[in-house]
C-alpha cells in the first residue's frame, strides 16, 4: 500500500480495550482511517467520549457518532433500563447484555459509508476467544456477512472485493493489550465496563470488566481502568 495514496478503511470504534485496538493496528498497516462509533441507545454513553478521544489520537481522517435508537426495542441489558447488568458468571448461555443484531446493524452502515469513500475496508474488534459467546462475533458470522457484502453492493459486483477485517478474532485479551501497548494504546483513554458511570469509571463486576482484568493480569500488565 503506497504511503502517498493510502487505501481508505472504515474502523468501528466504540471506545473499548478492543476496537481501539483494532484501530491502531488499521493505521500501522497504512490505511487512512474514518472511525465509525454509534449512540444506539446503551444506558451507558461515556464509551462515546473514549471513542472521540480515541479517534484523534490516532489521528482518523474522520470520525462520526451515528444515532440510532436499538433501545425502542429494547431485550438487552445494555439498551433496557428495565434489565439490570448482571455480574459476571462463566456460563455456555448466551448472556443477557447481547443485543440483538447490533453487529449486523453497524457492520451494515460501515458498508454503506464505505461504499461512499469507495473503500473495500472494513475493520471491526470482534474476537472470539476471550468473549461472552456472542453469535455475531464468531468468524462463520464475518464469513457469511463478507458474502453478503459482495452480493449486496455495487463495488461488489462490480469485482471490488469488500473485505472485513478481524484483527483480533483468535487473540486472547491478554495477547491484544501485549499488541495494543506496541502501537502506543494508552488503554486508560479506553471505557470497557457495561455500565461505566459519567466519568467512564468502571463496576468492575460485568463480564466486560472481568475479561479486561484477566487480561491485564496475564499480561502482566499493570491495570490503568478506573474503577467506581
Amino acid at each position: 500500500m503506497s504511503n502517498q495514496n493510502p487505501e481508505k478503511a472504515v474502523v468501528l470504534l466504540s471506545g473499548g480495550l478492543d476496537s481501539t485496538t483494532t484501530l491502531a493496528i488499521a493505521k500501522s498497516k497504512g490505511f487512512e482511517c474514518y472511525a465509525l462509533s454509534f449512540d444506539y441507545g446503551q444506558k451507558q454513553k461515556s464509551e462515546l467520549n473514549s471513542a472521540k478521544k480515541i479517534a484523534k489520537q490516532f489521528d482518523a481522517t474522520e470520525h462520526r457518532i451515528m444515532s440510532i435508537s436499538l433501545s425502542d426495542f429494547g431485550g438487552s441489558a445494555l439498551t433496557d433500563k428495565n434489565i439490570a447488568v448482571p455480574d459476571f458468571k462463566q456460563s455456555d448461555e448466551i448472556p443477557i447484555t447481547y443485543v440483538p443484531a447490533r453487529n449486523t446493524i453497524f457492520l451494515s452502515y460501515a458498508l454503506a459509508w464505505a461504499e461512499v469513500l469507495e473503500s473495500q475496508s472494513i475493520f471491526i474488534g470482534v474476537n472470539s476467544t476471550d468473549y461472552s459467546g456472542y453469535p455475531d462475533c464468531r468468524q462463520e458470522y464475518i464469513t457469511a456477512f463478507e458474502i453478503m457484502a459482495n452480493l449486496a453492493t455495487k463495488q461488489g459486483i462490480e469485482g471490488q472485493k469488500i473485505t472485513v477485517h478481524t484483527p483480533l478474532i483468535n487473540l486472547d485479551k491478554s495477547q491484544i493489550i501485549t499488541q495494543g501497548l506496541s502501537l502506543g494504546i494508552d488503554y486508560s483513554l479506553t471505557t470497557t465496563c457495561y455500565q461505566a458511570d459519567n466519568e467512564g469509571k468502571a463496576c468492575g463486576t460485568c463480564d466486560a470488566c472481568e475479561y479486561r482484568k484477566q487480561g491485564f493480569k496475564s499480561a502482566g500488565i499493570s491495570d490503568p481502568t478506573k474503577y467506581q
